[in-house]
């Protein structure tokens, strides 16, 4: 016959066996000075093979006089809290949260406490293995309770929540600081950040703190596993699972059990910090899904407000992190839910790009944000495409009048002129990229508007971005421009080929520094997806670098076609790191003094989400 919880807990407390008086008269006899009654109750709170009757014999006690345990009963308390109440059985569980509620109501003192005993069950409990002889403390990742755990701890929250308005002003450092070390196991981070944006259901006015911090934890994954390493890792694991799996000669053929095995051995990252990384974006855009979607239908409102909070953590984390490659796809997979999400992205990046305001080094980033936003996106429609570029390009223009009026002699020096070497980069890229969707359905518009953009003017001004950007977008943009009799570059790129990119002061101050092939420290935040696991929601939205005809490729030299292998990027790994040039972006002299009078020119005309 199964028992009613509600008629158990109000029934007498249930005898058990246990040593010393009451606690009511134990708190007296502590308050008169005679303690031996006191420790021990807290030994026996401590025992570690406590039986669930005793527990709720406690707890009912204990909700009894819960008046009387004010701030000299902390350490009577803190060995409450440490009681395993979680997992136990319905009736304890209960019993533990109604003394909960009932001890933060009575004495707030203990609020912080209670919270950082909930929030401390966020991962799997911690057991010790032994490895090699020595023991090893690690997390539980085999519990098959896990879930039911969590579902009691978040109700318990929800119910101090209640009882304490005040709660999420205590709970969000608690939260930060219990985050676990991002060494720890994929299931443990997975767990804790699964649990931390399961709060903000209940607690909403926490999402853009819970989302800043573990995007912040997901940045310190992300610049710590360099892209080349991942590519490295997986390529050898590959020659080791074939090595594995391959079958002695004669013998017996093994592609059956090879069928079955590899796609579960595949899920996993062969580089441990990508594999963590993987499982936290994975854990990241399921909650971004669900949070922009009810009963399947996307839910415009609640998505608007998860884009400003995701944005505002953007700005703050994302947009500065320079070698970051997965975490600004979580921004990327929320606006592919709406068109007007991604305009809004561009907008915002304009915005940036073409602010005097802003330090040169973030209206670079904006540049090669909305560079490969615009490449990469298939959601991002042609119009929209076309639009960008006729901002890009005016702005261009309108900084190339400025040099031209100025009177002085212009130079190629990029502590002067990075924004516009960006912009510059970032209309090439798109280019390269979107070309074939702007000519496809009518060809003789397309030319049409690609002239419109004065794209000779840009290459052949003074400033001479050719020079700058990098070599393998300068020559892919040079082959398709001449293909369609756009602009012709190559008379500018081997002459630029002839003489050695001038020497630039650096703005960090110092000696000037010499350049190597990639001055602007080129970034492109949106090039291939590595993570295996999470890259099945971008694969579907992301648009792969295809092949330029043999008809569009040209000499690179004389007598000599240009080709290349069949690779999802064409850059082909030219973005190398420029240890040398750190100093070389922009900061605090680039200002209005060096900026075009028409800086600040109109924003995109997109819809706000």
């Amino acid at each position: 016959m199964e028992l009613d919880h509600r008629d158990f807990l109000n029934s007498p407390p249930v005898k058990t066996v246990r040593f010393g008086g009451t606690v009511v008269e134990t708190l007296a006899k502590h308050k008169l000075g005679d303690s031996r009654d006191y420790e021990l109750l807290k030994h026996q709170l401590a025992d570690p093979e406590i039986k669930d009757a005793q527990i709720i014999n406690w707890l009912q006690e204990f909700r009894s006089c819960v008046t009387q345990l004010t701030k000299d009963h902390e350490q009577l308390i803190y060995t409450i809290l440490r009681v395993p109440w979680v997992g136990r059985s319905p009736a304890v569980v209960e019993e533990y949260m109604v003394f909960l509620s009932n001890l933060v109501s009575a004495q707030t003192v203990y609020l912080c406490a209670c919270l950082k005993m909930v929030v401390s069950h966020f991962t799997p409990k911690r057991v010790t293995i032994c490895e090699g002889g020595v023991d090893i403390s690690d997390s539980d990742d085999e519990d098959e309770n896990l879930p039911r755990n969590f579902n009691q701890c978040h109700q318990a929250l929800q119910l101090i929540t209640r009882y304490v308005p005040s709660t999420s002003r205590f709970l969000m450092p608690i939260l930060t600081d219990n985050f676990p070390f991002v060494q720890k196991s994929s299931t443990t981070l997975e767990c804790y950040a699964h649990n931390l944006l399961r709060v903000t259901m209940y607690i909403p006015s926490l999402r853009r703190d819970v989302l800043e911090v573990i995007i912040g934890k997901m940045l310190k994954l992300d610049v710590s596993a360099a892209r080349s390493d991942i590519e490295e890792a997986e390529e050898n694991a590959a020659l080791s699972q074939r090595a594995e799996v391959r079958p002695e000669e004669g013998l017996f053929d093994m592609d059956e059990d090879m069928s079955a095995d590899v796609p579960c051995r595949a899920a996993v990252m062969a580089h441990p910090v990508a594999d963590r990384l993987d499982t936290l974006m994975a854990v990241m855009m399921a909650y971004i899904k669900d949070a922009c979607h009810v009963d399947g239908s996307l839910h415009v409102e609640r998505t608007k407000d998860l884009y400003r909070d995701v944005l505002n953590v953007f700005d703050k984390l994302i947009l500065p992190t320079h070698a970051s490659a997965h975490v600004q796809y979580t921004l990327f997979y929320l606006c592919s839910f709406r068109v007007a999400l991604a305009e809004a992205f561009l907008d915002h990046l304009w915005k940036i790009l073409q602010s005097p305001s802003q330090p040169a080094v973030l209206r670079q980033a904006a540049a090669g944000y909305l560079g490969s936003f615009l490449a990469r996106a298939k959601f991002i429609p042609v119009l929209t495409v076309r639009a960008c570029l006729d901002l890009l390009l005016s702005w261009i223009h309108c900084y190339i009048d400025s040099q031209d009026s100025s009177g002085r002699q212009a130079c190629c020096d990029i502590s002067l002129h990075g924004p516009f070497y960006t912009a510059c980069q970032a209309v090439f890229y798109t280019l390269i990229f979107r070309h074939r969707a702007m000519l496809e359905n009518n060809m003789k518009k397309g030319l049409e508007y690609l002239q419109s953009l004065n794209l000779e003017r840009v290459v052949m001004c003074q400033l001479n971005p050719l020079k700058v950007c990098l070599p393998s977008v300068t020559s892919m943009f040079a082959a398709i421009t001449r293909t369609y009799q756009v602009v012709f570059c190559y008379t500018i790129i081997e002459r630029n080929n002839r003489h050695v990119l001038p020497v630039v002061r650096s703005s960090a101050g110092g000696d000037s520094v010499t350049t190597n092939t990639n001055p602007l420290d080129s970034f492109f935040p949106f090039d291939p997806y590595l993570l295996k696991r999470s890259v099945q929601l971008i694969e579907p939205l992301y648009q792969v670098w295809e092949e330029l005809a043999d008809t569009e490729l040209l000499p690179t030299k004389a007598g000599q076609q240009g080709s290349r292998e069949d690779e999802d990027d064409f850059l082909c790994g030219e973005t190398p790191q420029t240890e040398g040039i750190v100093g070389m972006t922009p900061s605090s002299y680039d200002s209005s003094l060096h900026s075009p009078s028409c800086v600040g020119s109109p924003p995109l005309t997109f819809q706000r989400p």
